[in-house]
């Protein structure tokens, strides 16, 4: 094998490990493109997943920096060498690439390739990718490819592995979209049953107090508070539903200051005081974000709507490689031992599938009168 510096069985058993621990399909791009350059010891490494368009769906690259790749500009088209790996299924090992008949070129930014090992990424007879190597450190005689048959082979077993990564990771991104729809289905039903029967009492109740005004003023004085409060109801059953619907952009903005955010809206909207703290959180695996997002919300919903307490908490800090979130507020608490009463009322059971659902753990502490702490634990990637 490469003699890179981190050639072997261990350095390949590390890589394969990397590319199972990650979900979302841009995580493992980026771990099998990093672990093939290192493997190989080559100063470029790509991954290209093809579109139907004859153009490329996502391309990741490794050993180019932001600015560079900024300056390269829109994405390469299945066109030269790269074409032939995806059309032909064929491992592609270049002394130069240059030098190629079916080399076309690149944008003036680009760095200059020389020696190449292109791989195709297959699922089956289904190829799903291209990944290859460029400019291998080490001394190359003049006309000589610098990565060799060894190099070849234990990149066609990370192509392997890669292809069984890919999928997994298609199939969870799929199944996450399809939970999506189902909750964004739920919750269709649910905000049109909460506020069409708000928005239906407070018609009511806003005809009942424009026919007292005449002739009982206090009594329609009444029925305007009435009004008031439903009207701050229904706004309460909007503002959660959007802000589950729609959250806001991770990929963004990151973790804490979505939440930060969000928690500064809150503030604002109830009288009850919540207040947030971050403390050496590191960005994690989108999947673990959001799910950290979704349980605040919920935690946040409960807290906010059930506990009657003045002052909810909410803390994030970074807990080894992962993270810990907790929301705890000062209210009424309940009796744990009523789990399955109020587990279902509290959503806790959605909360425990979300933790679990990205290898994390979901504690409650409650108890009558000593309010509730929820705290979340996921392990990073």
């Amino acid at each position: 094998m490469s003699q890179g510096p981190r050639s072997g069985l261990a350095a390949v058993s590390s890589a394969l490990l990397a590319m199972s621990r990650h979900l979302e399909v841009r995580d493992v791009l980026k771990t099998i493109v990093a672990s093939a350059r290192e493997l190989l010891d080559a100063q470029y490494a790509a991954l290209g997943v093809p579109d139907d368009h004859g153009g490329f769906a996502q391309f990741v690259v490794d050993g180019v920096s932001d600015e560079q790749w900024r300056a390269i500009g829109p994405l390469p088209r299945q066109h030269g060498v790269l074409a032939a790996m995806l059309r032909e299924a064929r491992t592609e090992r270049l002394a130069d690439v240059r030098e190629d008949p079916r080399f076309e070129g690149w944008p003036a930014a680009h760095p200059e390739l020389s020696d190449f090992l292109g791989m195709p990424v297959c699922d089956g007879d289904e190829v799903i990718g291209a990944l290859f190597l460029a400019n291998k450190n080490c001394p190359k005689p003049l006309g000589s490819c610098g990565f060799t048959e060894e190099d070849e082979e234990l990149l066609s077993i990370l192509a392997q592995h890669a292809a069984i990564a890919l999928t997994n990771a298609r199939l969870y991104e799929r199944s996450r979209e399809l939970t999506i729809a189902e909750e964004r289905s739920r919750l269709a039903h649910e905000l049109h049953d909460a506020v069409s029967q708000k928005l239906f009492s407070l018609r009511l109740t806003a005809q009942a107090a424009t026919a007292l005004v005449d002739r009982d003023p206090a009594r329609a004085r009444e029925e305007l508070h009435q009004v008031a409060a439903l009207a701050a109801e229904a706004a309460d059953e909007l503002r959660a539903a959007v802000v589950e619907l729609r959250p806001a952009a991770l990929d963004e903005d990151g973790l804490v200051a979505t939440l930060r955010t969000q928690i500064q809206v809150l503030d604002r909207a109830h009288t009850a005081r919540v207040t947030f703290t971050a403390r050496s959180f590191r960005a994690l695996p989108a999947a673990q974000e959001e799910a950290l997002l979704r349980v605040a919300q919920e935690a946040l919903h409960n807290a906010l709507r059930h506990s009657g307490g003045r002052h909810v908490d909410v803390t994030l800090d970074r807990r080894g490689c992962g993270a810990v979130l907790r929301v705890a507020d000062d209210g009424a608490g309940f009796d744990p031992g009523t789990v399955s009463r109020a587990g279902r009322h509290l959503g806790l059971v959605s909360m425990r599938d979300r933790a679990s659902g990205v290898g994390g753990s979901l504690t409650v502490e409650s108890a009558p009168g000593k309010g509730t702490t929820i705290e979340m634990e996921v392990p990073g990637g």
